[in-house]
C-alpha cells in the first residue's frame, strides 16, 4: 500500500540547465524556472510533457518528491 502511494507520486518535469520549469507568468509572460525541482510544473501527461520539452529546449525527467529521485525519462 505505502508503495502504491509512493509510485503515484511520480510525475514528469521539465530541466534545462539545471533549472526547472515553474510555469509562465500570467497570460503570455516569460517562463519562469527554479532551481529546485519541487517548485517544478508536474504532469503525469508523458506527450503533454514532451510537446513542453520540445518547445522550451529541455529534457523531461522522472521525479518523486516523496523520496527525492530524479531520473531522465
Amino acid at each position: 500500500m505505502k508503495t502504491d502511494y509512493i509510485r503515484t507520486q511520480t510525475a514528469l518535469i521539465i530541466r534545462k540547465h539545471g533549472r526547472y520549469l515553474v510555469g509562465r507568468e500570467m497570460y503570455e509572460g516569460p517562463l519562469v524556472w527554479s532551481l529546485s525541482r519541487y517548485d517544478a510544473w508536474k504532469t503525469r501527461d508523458r506527450e503533454k510533457a514532451r510537446e513542453i520539452a520540445r518547445k522550451v529546449g529541455g529534457v523531461v525527467m522522472l521525479f518523486n518528491p516523496i523520496v527525492g529521485q530524479e531520473r531522465i525519462l
